[in-house]
């Protein structure tokens, strides 16, 4: 295990180094009274955090690593490989596949499209997309809120994971051909009636970003968030199936007991795409949340829209292409989750911004590490130690990208 905790540099240029030896169905829409984090919080347990990683590890991850920005200050902590066969190190400066976090991205780009008065979120999917869906009662609110009641492709795609995955690897899909795969399927519910997660949604969301902007939806992360942000290491490559420069190689668990991982490094990630195709790293994620909560990404009426809160389970809630987590010192943090084939992912901060949290563990199908890796929040956030997260009560059903992980 590596850590380091870096403060900032100053104006002066000083820079202090120290070396340091996861589907419940909602029941009912959720007011925003909510903690507001305005106490001070507790300074991150970074033994907790290094515990955490290593659990990780020995659950079957090849390596973990996480970091925090809270304010001035920067700690990184690594373990483990990033690549088995070189024996690499894995290391926070790496790019990695980050999965449904990539929803996210996709609903702020929707939300400046409000601002700009190109889009409202009531009007229904098939004003902006005409034909798209059998019933003009789903609303854009709708799609970006999980409750459209859309079938989500992904359960058929993925009910055998590592077949399942090999099968689309390398395919190209339009957006279209994914709606229509889940469109085979009657809905899960009525527009509105409940939460129930869908990939599909966000296929739909991506359609909605190329329509009203007339643009890729890669040239509308990188236009619209990645070059206003300055995020050199966050990349939409599709369909190529590489990952240039320097990344963490990404381990599929078999589905055999005891077999070797599959490595999942390449692929298209086309059958997610604007729900989960997006490469970056663990700064440039901390980088876009904390501008988010911090108003710099969209206005003020708009965020305040992506924080209107439906009720998932007793400790999550989903708002518009973001979550919020209440931790158990009482402390809520927004953002959100990714697991696409090799690659689970945190991502979340404080309400101001002020405090972010990225970790990763290079493995999936492994539902274990999924909720261990959890525990990084209760680290990070709540300043104890974050006992392993047991079972598979705080995984919500294909919470994201590539299911496999336990079920509720």
């Amino acid at each position: 295990m590596t850590s380091a905790t870096l403060r900032r540099a100053t104006v002066s240029g000083a820079v202090l180094l120290s070396l340091l030896a996861v589907p419940a169905h909602a029941t009912a829409d959720e007011s925003d009274t909510v903690p507001t984090n305005a106490a001070a919080l507790p300074q991150p347990d970074i033994t907790g955090l290094r515990g955490v990683l290593r659990t990780a590890l020995r659950q079957g991850a090849p390596g973990a690593m996480a970091r925090i920005d809270d304010g001035d200050t920067v700690h990184r902590m690594v373990t483990g490989l990033a690549d088995r066969k070189t024996r690499r190190t894995i290391s926070t400066l790496d790019r990695f596949r980050i999965g449904s976090v990539t929803k996210t991205f996709s609903a702020v780009v929707l939300l400046q499209l409000r601002d700009e008065k190109k889009l409202k979120l009531n009007a229904s999917v098939n004003r902006y997309l005409p034909g798209l869906l059998p019933d003009d009662r789903i609303t854009v609110r709708h799609v970006l809120s999980h409750r459209s009641g859309l079938y989500d492709y992904t359960n058929d795609m993925f009910a055998r994971s590592v077949p399942g995955f090999e099968a689309v690897r390398t395919k190209v899909f339009t957006y279209r051909q994914l709606v229509d795969r889940s469109l085979r399927h009657a809905r899960t519910n009525s527009p509105g009636a409940a939460y129930s997660y869908s990939n599909t949604n966000f296929v739909v969301a991506g359609m909605l970003i190329e329509k009203l902007t007339g643009h890729s939806v890669g040239t509308a992360y990188q236009s619209r968030i990645i070059e206003p942000l300055q995020l050199r290491d966050t990349l939409y490559v599709h369909p190529s199936t590489k990952i240039p420069g320097r990344h963490t190689r990404g381990y599929m668990t078999s589905d055999t007991a005891g077999a070797a991982p599959i490595d999942a490094t390449r692929q298209t990630t086309s059958w997610a795409q604007s729900a989960g195709a997006l490469i970056s790293t663990a700064g440039d994620l901390n980088t876009f949340l904390s501008a988010l909560l911090g108003g710099e990404l969209t206005s003020a009426r708009s965020l305040e829209q992506m924080q209107r809160w439906w009720k998932v389970n007793s400790t999550t809630a989903y708002g518009l292409g973001l979550r919020r987590r209440t931790l158990s010192c009482g402390t809520s943090v927004y953002g959100h989750t990714g697991a696409v084939q090799g690659y689970y992912t945190y991502a979340f901060t404080s309400k101001d911004g002020r405090r972010s949290l990225s970790a990763l563990a290079n493995t999936s199908n492994n539902g274990t590490v999924l909720n261990t890796m959890m525990g990084t929040l209760e680290s990070a956030f709540c300043g104890k130690r974050a006992a392993t997260v047991r079972g598979s009560a705080h995984v919500e059903r294909h919470e994201d990208v590539a299911p496999g992980v336990a079920l509720d």
